[in-house]
């Protein structure tokens, strides 16, 4: 008998490289699988719920403890397929962008293929590249290649201008369908759209991306906008956009081509590589403003491709591409301070708010049912505002060093002087109304004011850190 060859069979199935093409539903399912078989140890496959036809929306989670919650370690997401191919405008729809291509290019299908590359290549390093190591014992990286997969499905014959498959087997744009913080979104809310909602109830996440198609562009919150927000100044900036001026920069920075913002021809130009949503033109009911606003997690869309379904063969070049990108972009929700808050008898306080002082959120950040909060912000000083109700608040200062620790965000605990009753701060009540929250904001705004500055020092804490 030929031992040497029957070892190699009985390994082959651990190491057998993901090839490089476009994987339907069944064949996107078999390899889910066959991970979360292979190493159990560090994967947890399961579905968050069905599309309209019935197809289940998968998750994988990499970790170190992937079936559960750890304290201290932070949740990472990244989505994709959102719009399972793309369609083109309907000539009946009235908000039709100035600027078509971020329209008219979305497409799913690279990021789909690039999050199970990312899958691969994360399993089969673990244990082996000392960097992927250590953002799996200290990250829990939560990754749904298709959100859509009736879309997909949908698509018969590729192409790369145009064939049907944006939507949801409804016929409704996913990237329109969630609540809006900034103007009624009266839309029939989708099962998918439903499914990551809940999906978002059920995790702390803290920092998440996108993926879509059809531009060479990261684009960060927000999508939507108000004079309060910077609308007027074409641009609708958030609390944080020193952070997501960074995140933005952080992965186009590593994408040779993103990078030089002018790859897609005939097509709008972004210097840098990078955009704010609302800049490039309005967009009502997306998942990125939603992500920020109700679920404290930063979110931001990456354009990946300027064919909306580049043939299989150049699948190769786009993960080489992006690769570097998608592994910096997860260590990023290591940035900033997390912690604690614990009442004097040591009793972590759920649904406490945390903020920063000077970028307090429309909808207040808060504690998680561990008492746990984290806080996302570039290196320098800061004041932080912590709120129980019925009490003062109590403030305390943070200093954010320049060198972060080695995967970790600055851990701070805060302990409040009294003992607090858990009964009377309830974590499972909605801390604010899914309803356009920014409707009645005073016009003046912090967000409204030249962030000139704040772009300066994003990109020197790239380029220097």
């Amino acid at each position: 008998m030929d031992f040497p060859c029957l070892w190699l069979g009985l390994l082959l199935p651990l190491v057998a490289a993901l090839d490089f093409n476009y994987h339907r539903q069944e064949g996107m399912e078999a390899f889910l699988k066959t991970v979360a078989q292979n190493y159990s140890s560090v994967t947890h496959l399961h579905s968050i719920g069905k599309s309209v036809k019935g197809r289940n929306l998968w998750v994988l989670v990499v970790g170190r403890f992937p079936k559960e919650h750890r304290i201290g370690i932070p949740e990472f997401k990244y989505v994709a397929n959102m719009h399972g191919d793309e369609d083109s405008i309907k000539l009946s729809d009235q908000r039709v962008p100035s600027h078509p291509s971020k329209e008219t290019l979305h497409r799913n299908t690279v990021g789909r293929e690039l999050l199970l590359h990312l899958i691969d290549y994360l399993v089969t390093s673990d244990g082996k590249d000392p960097e992927i190591t250590n953002l799996i014992n200290s990250t829990r990286i939560h990754i749904m290649p298709s959100m859509n997969p009736d879309g997909f499905e949908a698509v018969k014959k590729p192409d790369c201008y145009y064939s049907i498959g944006r939507e949801n087997y409804n016929q409704y744009d996913l990237n329109r369908n969630f609540p809006d913080a900034f103007e009624y979104n009266n839309v029939s809310r989708q099962p998918e759209t439903v499914a990551v909602m809940k999906w978002l109830k059920t995790e702390t996440f803290v920092l998440s991306a996108n993926l879509h198609g059809g531009a060479l562009v990261a684009s960060y919150p927000f999508d939507n906008g108000v004079q309060a927000t910077g609308a007027l100044y074409s641009r609708s900036l958030t609390p944080d956009d020193d952070v997501f001026q960074y995140l933005a920069h952080t992965y186009a920075s590593r994408n040779p081509n993103m990078k030089k913002g002018d790859e897609c021809k005939n097509k709008m130009n972004f210097p840098n590589g990078v955009t704010n949503g609302y800049s490039w033109y309005p967009l009502q009911g997306g998942m990125q403003d939603y992500n920020y606003i109700w679920a404290q997690c930063f979110e931001i869309t990456l354009e990946l491709s300027c064919c909306k379904y580049p043939r299989e063969e150049k699948l190769p070049s786009f993960w080489n591409n992006n690769k570097a990108s998608l592994i910096e972009y997860i260590k990023q929700v290591h940035l900033g301070v997390k912690g604690q808050v614990f009442d004097q008898n040591g009793n972590p306080l759920p649904n406490v708010i945390v903020e920063v002082q000077d970028r307090k959120h429309i909808c207040p950040y808060r504690t998680n049912k561990y008492g746990e909060y984290y806080l996302l912000l570039l290196p320098g000083s800061y004041i932080i505002n912590v709120t129980v109700p019925g009490h003062d608040p109590h403030i305390t200062k943070v200093i954010i060093p320049e060198k972060s620790q080695n995967f970790s965000a600055l851990k701070k605990d805060i302990l409040l002087p009294f003992q607090g009753q858990l009964d009377s701060i309830p974590v499972s009540n909605p801390s604010c109304p899914m309803i356009p929250l920014y409707r009645n904001l005073p016009d003046h705004s912090a967000a409204t004011k030249p962030s000139l500055f704040l772009f300066l020092v994003s990109l020197l804490h790239i380029f220097f850190k």
